[in-house]
């Protein structure tokens, strides 16, 4: 490692097996919260489900203290990107709401995002922007798979949202996935798009969270006045789908799904490579 640079983490079995607990708790917790997620039900509400279910199983938020964040997850809706408070709004029909949470258990981290379209009256681009970013996530965790360096991640993620066709998405540049384990945000960061540089190796013990997000509009952003919430500058929806992957000597795995990732990866021929306790 260069000087200068922040070291990376490689994690023993034992400990993936810890962040893999992490994982399967924050999994239940989303899906209370989106479950929650609908019209007439405020972010603030769902946020308390969300910590119900870590409290059930003695786990913490990681993202509730952290540098002074005010929540359990981030609750940030239509053209709110990312970071958002959650509050008294009331979410609407129609209504892109993305659930970023975390959790920890004996110190190990996990961290997880979703994106919720609200209700029955969903307009059609959004629906496309959702499912298109939740692929590239896809598309970057099976990269990911077989690839030598971190960069080629970011191109599997940059190819696959640039091959669709119809409207042209935007990759947020500003905002990236990073590894994951000890703490939450740790080397290296992992960028969404293609920047010609390779980055790091991939090596067993790395965990990374990978996390495309995408606008239907220009990619230029600010930061409200509470120095948090993320907002697209020309008000185009945004979406974000996250998951936290381990990378060991037997292969791939995705540590905040149910099902280790089997079924995301299936479209792209890869399989998770479970760690056995």
């Amino acid at each position: 490692m260069a000087f200068g640079q922040p070291k990376i983490e490689y994690k023993s079995n034992s400990e993936i097996l810890k962040m893999r607990q992490a994982g399967l708790v924050l999994a239940e917790a989303l899906d209370e919260a989106v479950a929650m997620a609908r019209p007439g039900v405020t972010t603030e509400a769902i946020n308390k489900v969300f910590g119900k279910v870590l409290e059930r199983h003695n786990a913490t938020s990681n993202f509730l203290g952290y540098h002074g964040f005010p929540a359990n997850i981030c609750a940030s809706v239509n053209h709110e990107v990312v970071h958002g408070f959650p509050s008294g709004y009331e979410l609407k029909d129609g209504d892109v709401l993305k659930i970023d949470g975390g959790a920890i258990i004996d110190g190990w981290h996990s961290d997880s995002a979703r994106t919720v379209l609200v209700g029955k009256n969903i307009d059609p681009a959004d629906q496309r922007l959702s499912e298109i970013t939740e692929q590239a996530m896809w598309a970057g965790i099976a990269a990911a798979a077989n690839a030598r360096f971190i960069g080629q991640i970011g191109e599997a993620i940059d190819d696959y949202v640039t091959s669709q066709p119809g409207a042209e998405l935007g990759i947020l540049e500003d905002y990236c996935g990073h590894g994951i384990g000890s703490a939450m945000h740790m080397a290296p960061d992992v960028l969404n798009y293609n920047s010609g540089h390779r980055g790091p190796r991939i090596k067993p013990g790395m965990a990374l969270a990978i996390e495309p997000m995408l606008v239907r509009g220009g990619i230029e952003t600010s930061v409200l006045e509470d120095d948090w919430t993320v907002v697209t500058n020309d008000k185009s929806n945004a979406s974000q789908w996250e998951h936290t992957v381990a990378f060991h000597m037997g292969g791939i795995w995705v540590l905040s799904a149910h099902d280790g990732g089997e079924a995301g990866l299936a479209p792209f021929g890869v399989a998770p490579s479970p760690i056995k306790a």
